[in-house]
């Protein structure tokens, strides 16, 4: 058995940034409860209209439809599911940042409600994202987000989990929780990122695992003992399927970018792309301005990228020109495993800032 890794703590980082007027950024990083009310009341409402017309496919079957009415459910749960993986990390982790409202009070409470929908940990991932923007994939430091990452794409599961459900996903993922609340906070990072000496943080995590745990467990319970035990497949793993979209969203953030540099340029990658798309994923495909600047919310990123734009690699628009460029890679790195995609750069006349400064913004002072 390998030995668990021992991450740093000394890291001394001077991050570069682009030079952006200072009273632009200022305007940049306000917070508006009304952009923030706008994103989780779409976003809910969505999830929450989608689950309903689910719902009514699987009340509607029966043996003389089933061949039209089936299909009709699994497209109204594809279009449910669709929506899952954004009510999890990403809906938390932009929370987590505090940026979405400008009253904090209303970031704790719909941190909270994410997290309980979705099963995520949010007192893992706070301090663990914090240290992710001060240690950004410097691979003695940054456990959250470890480089190169690998695609399973030649893996069956990989395809039903995307399309479909894996009743093993959702199985490890109650697995981790019955850990956490017996308090077994897992491998070599999170015992980094929760240390046993911080045992307030510890109690706070378990209880946590333990709300999510028994919340989920009393509401199936009711589900069943109502006759309405498809709400279970509705709301209780409703977060666990068909994360075609969240996958395509995401795995372009690092994937196949450097490791160890002081340049988000270098170990982010930010595309454009639709609205809808961007709705889905709080517009998180602006990553190097997100990175470089984690203190402006997320809705002012595409404000942010043509402040920036004289200073950053060409972006590319769309899912199927992004992807484009991450198949390149992946079918590169079949040949060589060391390949890193390095973007041409047009300066490298910015300002820098070192990781504390990165931590403390990221944090916004917790």
């Amino acid at each position: 058995m390998e030995a668990e890794q021992i991450f740093k703590t000394d890291a001394r980082i001077r991050w570069y940034r682009c030079n952006i007027d200072k009273q632009v950024l200022r305007e940049l990083m306000q917070t508006s409860d009304f952009h923030g009310f706008r994103q989780v009341l779409c976003q809910l409402g969505l999830f929450t209209i989608t689950g309903a017309l689910a719902y009514m496919a699987f009340l509607n079957i029966n043996s003389t439809n089933w061949l039209w009415s089936v299909p009709l459910l699994y497209v109204a749960l594809f279009a449910h599911g669709t929506n899952g993986p954004f009510m999890g990390l990403v809906a938390v982790h932009e929370l987590v940042h505090k940026t979405p409202f400008k009253t904090k009070s209303f970031n704790e409470f719909f941190l909270r409600l994410y997290s309980f929908i979705s099963w995520s940990d949010y007192l893992w991932f706070r301090p663990s994202h914090v240290k992710h923007h001060q240690l950004t994939v410097h691979s003695d430091y940054d456990g959250e987000v470890v480089l190169p990452q690998t695609l399973a794409l030649n893996d069956w599961k990989f395809w039903i989990s995307i399309f479909a459900w894996n009743p093993k996903s959702t199985w490890d993922v109650i697995k981790a929780h019955y850990a956490r609340a017996k308090g077994d906070v897992g491998g070599a990072w999170n015992q980094h990122i929760l240390p046993e000496s911080n045992e307030i943080l510890r109690r706070k995590h378990r209880n946590w695992a333990r709300i999510v745990l028994i919340g989920h467990a009393a509401l199936a319970a009711i589900f069943i003992l109502t006759g309405h035990w498809f709400l279970i497949v509705i709301f209780t793993i409703g977060t666990h399927y068909c994360g075609w979209l969240g996958l395509l969203c995401g795995v372009p953030q690092h994937y196949g970018m450097s490791s160890d540099v002081d340049d988000f340029r270098l170990c982010c990658r930010t595309f454009t792309c639709s609205w809808l798309p961007g709705f889905y994923y709080w517009n998180m495909q602006y990553h190097v301005e997100h990175h470089m600047f984690p203190a402006v919310p997320f809705y002012n990123l595409p404000k942010l990228r043509r402040a920036l734009e004289h200073d950053l690699p060409a972006a590319p628009h769309g899912l199927r020109a992004t992807w484009k460029g991450i198949l390149e890679i992946y079918e590169k790195r079949k040949t060589e495993p060391d390949y890193r995609f390095i973007p041409e750069l047009p300066t490298t006349s910015g300002d820098h800032a070192d990781d504390k400064t990165l931590e403390r913004e990221a944090a916004l002072a917790i």
